[in-house]
């Protein structure tokens, strides 16, 4: 086995797809364990999530999207449809439009992550009291970190479609 364009394809697209399972699956954490649970907690156990357990899985949360994005990003450069994805195949820069799935997948993606870096996590930042905020602030914070999680999940289906639909049911279209 040697180190050509291939491999190093194939190593961009592990670390896209390592990186995406570790921010989905973060997601779907929060969406499907955490914030449910949370009423389930006793009150003076709760700090121990607010305080230790949140703050780590939203850094590993917020890199994960970072680092899907950029190495999705790459691998869309490194395999020449970038343009064409995310000009959604139009044909503006002479793509072709089979590259229109991928890059409903793609433009789900980068929304999601500006979701994530500019929405969510400063408004997680207030609420678990990293950053100092008012009582109201933080609440309201909440909700809106929680709203946009959900968002998240629900864009997460779609693109996860999206993204196994271009290997797969187009790849040979």
């Amino acid at each position: 086995m040697e180190f050509d364009y291939h491999y190093l394809q194939f190593i961009i697209r592990v670390l896209h797809v390592i990186s995406g399972v570790m921010w989905i699956g973060l997601l779907w954490y929060f969406n499907f364990v955490q914030i449910p649970n949370m009423k389930n907690i006793p009150d003076e156990q709760k700090p121990a999530i607010s305080k230790v357990i949140a703050p780590a899985a939203l850094f590993w949360f917020r890199w994960g999207a970072a680092s899907t994005v950029l190495f999705g990003l790459i691998l869309a450069h490194l395999n020449g449809y970038m343009t064409s994805a995310l000009s959604l195949g139009l044909d503006i820069f002479g793509g072709l439009a089979s590259h229109r799935g991928i890059g409903i997948g793609m433009w789900l993606g980068l929304i999601m992550a500006f979701n994530v870096w500019f929405i969510i996590w400063p408004n997680q930042k207030r609420a678990l009291g990293i950053v100092p905020a008012e009582a109201a602030v933080k609440a309201k914070s909440a909700r809106t970190a929680m709203l946009f999680s959900r968002t998240n999940t629900l864009l997460s289906i779609p693109l996860l479609y999206f993204m196994v639909a271009a290997q797969t049911l187009y790849a040979n279209s």
